[in-house]
């Protein structure tokens, strides 16, 4: 069975995509923060920044980003894929 993408919503990805950018690049900053060996001042305190835009630019490049997949599949047709059914266990 063939199936296409005619439109993504740009406010509901950006907004679970910046969530997620955010979990993932929060771990990763307290364990760079926990690494033992002496840090400059500036590090500690601009790296806690680092989530938030992280998290910022995320989301606003996949509402961007889905803005424009919508515009070109409006011209051109969604990205098609096929799937199957498959029985469960």
């Amino acid at each position: 069975m063939r199936k296409q993408i005619t439109n993504i919503s740009p406010l509901q990805s950006a907004k679970v995509l910046a969530v997620l950018y955010f979990a993932i690049s929060l771990p990763l900053l307290l364990l760079m923060l926990a690494m033992p060996g002496p840090k400059p001042p500036y590090v500690s305190g601009s790296m806690l920044a680092l989530p938030f835009f992280y998290a910022l630019f995320g989301f606003l490049f996949t509402l961007f980003g889905a803005w424009v997949y919508n515009f070109v599949a409006k011209h051109l047709g969604g990205i098609e894929f096929t799937t199957q059914n498959v029985e469960e266990a």
